[in-house]
């Protein structure tokens, strides 16, 4: 199989965006801890927040910045100089100016039309650049947005030298079919690098993402366990596995390194993370069904599209009311029991009985413990029957 060389850049903004999310409140010590996490996983670049908060978040993301990462540390700024001047104080060189592109958003924050966004555009971004800032446009609300809007906007940023436009489905309307299609379309508008930035609202973050960059996007703006606003925004660690086998792509993140990196973050955010998530869900490669096991214990491709090896994790094997006698005899095996056909079907009887009856999966434990009653049971039994059968021999020659 030949390698993947077209490389996708990552920008994680769960300290920005996820930390949005309703309820959530990083102190300055998750922050950082979880920055350092991004960097060990792979992340080309980290949101640290939007300076416009405040003191105590200018102090954090100027935290982050002196831990000297390997991601770039941007900030958000709305599209104004004092903006621009707090994430001065925080210490970022980049920044991610964001300017409303929908004519609703426009004429509603900034009481605008699209020439006038785009003079403002040129003022705000010009200072910036004047201050010795790296340059990101953020384009909010791009999917209810004109294209040729978006053309205009973008195309007063990229004369001020800006390296990358943001096209934000800020309220998660699009479908992977419209994203495609609106990535396609604007980059006959601009010459600019694309990065998406998906809200999850209709549970298509993931697949946008993947189709903008199917399209031709260069970025995908993300966040671990899709932490955001209303329903979030797309995940780090679905983004970074489904990439290469679905558009053909990679990142540099190490997969290996997702499940503490989501852990990390679920425990800052008072989260769990659900068992059945995927990529990190503690049950994706858990099965009970008989027909699955058997399957796998004959060859894992049986039921396996995605290997757990390539996250760090393996394949699990539970008992419960939908199991078989292939997975109680391999429980069984690993504890050195022997089950034969006969006392692996009375064994499965046993504990799907005690499945039912509690209502949860039945313990390797105890699967083990029928199993080694069934096994003696059946030893007796056998010792109990061997003088009849020699009675029986003398008694009828």
């Amino acid at each position: 199989m030949e390698a993947i060389s077209h490389r996708i850049q990552i920008n994680d903004t769960t300290l920005r965006d996820g930390e949005q999310a309703p309820g959530v409140v990083f102190t300055l010590a998750e922050k950082c801890a979880i920055a350092r996490e991004l960097s060990q996983a792979g992340v080309d670049e980290i949101e640290a927040g939007t300076p416009a908060m405040g003191e105590e978040v200018v102090e954090g993301i100027a935290a982050i910045v002196s831990e000297d990462l390997s991601p770039r540390v941007t900030a958000w700024c709305r599209l104004n100089e004092a903006d621009v001047d707090a994430a001065l104080r925080a210490g970022v060189k980049h920044v991610n100016i964001s300017a409303p592109m929908s004519r609703l958003q426009m004429r509603v924050k900034l009481k605008a039309e699209p020439d006038e966004v785009a003079a403002r555009v040129t003022r705000v971004i010009g200072y910036a650049r004047d201050k010795g800032l790296e340059v990101a446009l953020g384009g909010e609300d791009s999917s209810r947005a004109d294209l040729r809007d978006i053309g205009l906007i973008a195309g007063a940023a990229a004369k001020l030298g800006v390296f990358r436009l943001r096209f934000a489905d800020t309220l998660g309307l699009l479908d992977p079919f419209s994203t495609y299609e609106y990535i396609k379309r604007l980059r006959d508008e601009t010459d600019l690098p694309i990065e998406f930035h998906g809200h999850n609202d209709l549970g298509l973050a993931t697949a946008n993402t993947l189709a903008a960059i199917r399209a031709g996007a260069s970025a995908a703006s993300v966040t671990v366990l899709g932490l955001g606003e209303r329903a979030g925004n797309a995940p780090l660690e679905e983004i970074a596995v489904a990439l290469p086998r679905t558009a053909d792509a990679r990142t540099g993140v190490d997969p290996t390194r997702l499940m503490q990196l989501c852990e990390r973050v679920a425990d800052a955010a008072r989260e769990k993370i659900p068992r059945a998530k995927p990529i990190v869900g503690a049950d994706i490669f858990t099965h009970e069904s008989g027909i699955h096991v058997a399957g796998l214990l004959t060859d894992v491709r049986t039921y396996q599209g995605l290997d757990p090896a390539l996250l760090g994790r393996g394949h699990r094997v539970v008992i419960g009311t939908h199991s078989g006698v292939a997975a109680v005899r391999s429980v069984c095996a690993s504890a050195g029991l022997d089950l034969d056909g006969p006392a692996a079907a009375a064994v499965l009887a046993r504990v799907k009985a005690i499945a039912k009856q509690t209502k949860t999966l039945v313990p390797d434990a105890r699967v083990c413990q029928v199993a080694r009653q069934e096994i003696a049971r059946r030893r007796e039994a056998e010792t109990s029957e061997s003088p009849r059968a020699s009675l029986d021999l003398r008694l009828h020659p």
